[in-house]
């Protein structure tokens, strides 16, 4: 009963999967169900099993694509649970992945869906911004509340804070890659970390007597 119901989880994902590298290669109308089928390594009949009709398929495909895209940016504040002496580092460090997080294929892709999409599916925005930024700024603010408690930091507003670093750091990202549509070398990822880290401790970190 368990493999039997594990297979059915493992299917399901790679549907989804498929699902979400076809729709974001061919876009919503050209893509069809027997490709991503063959995209997911299934039959066609398998797909149906699992999602009732194409326009469900995209849904739940661009909810998974994006709670996985939460759960890596989540993912990449680990470090700040224990900074060790060089704060400003390892801030650096976090605010650098998080940008190559949200410049990834990934993520490309997922607004480039929600551009395309936005008038077929007017819901799907609340679909993306459900697994979306205000889960990662209340991530982020639990992180700089314990920096703050440990005397790390000068967060009296932690929420405030948390909201301010992403917005230094996310803020430049759709002018400077065109809304997606440029590709962002890593060295200037490097320095637009170390710009947003440097004006956000001038604002919350520790004065040094």
């Amino acid at each position: 009963m368990a493999t039997s119901t594990r297979g059915r989880i493992d299917k399901r994902q790679a549907i989804l999967g498929g699902a979400f590298a076809v729709f974001a290669r061919l876009g919503y109308a050209q893509a069809c169900v027997q490709d991503i089928a063959d995209e997911a390594g299934v039959a066609k009949p398998t797909v149906y099993n699992h999602m009732t009709d194409k326009a469900t398929l995209f849904r739940h495909a661009v909810e998974a694509a994006s709670q996985a895209a939460l759960d890596a940016r989540i993912g990449a504040l680990a470090p700040l649970a224990d900074p060790g002496d060089d704060l400003a580092g390892v801030l650096e460090d976090v605010a650098h992945a998080l940008l190559r997080l949200h410049t990834d294929e990934r993520s490309c892709a997922l607004k480039r869906l929600l551009y395309s999409e936005i008038t077929r599916f007017p819901d799907i925005l609340g679909v993306v911004t459900g697994s979306g930024p205000h889960h990662l700024t209340q991530a982020l603010a639990d992180r700089l509340a314990r920096l703050a408690l440990s005397g790390r930091l000068r967060a009296a507003d932690p929420d405030l804070a948390a909201e301010q670093f992403l917005a230094l750091l996310l803020g430049p990202l759709e002018a400077r890659s065109r809304l997606g549509t440029r590709p962002i070398s890593d060295t200037e990822l490097h320095d637009m970390a170390r710009a947003t880290v440097c004006t956000f401790m001038r604002a919350w970190g520790q004065k040094t007597p």
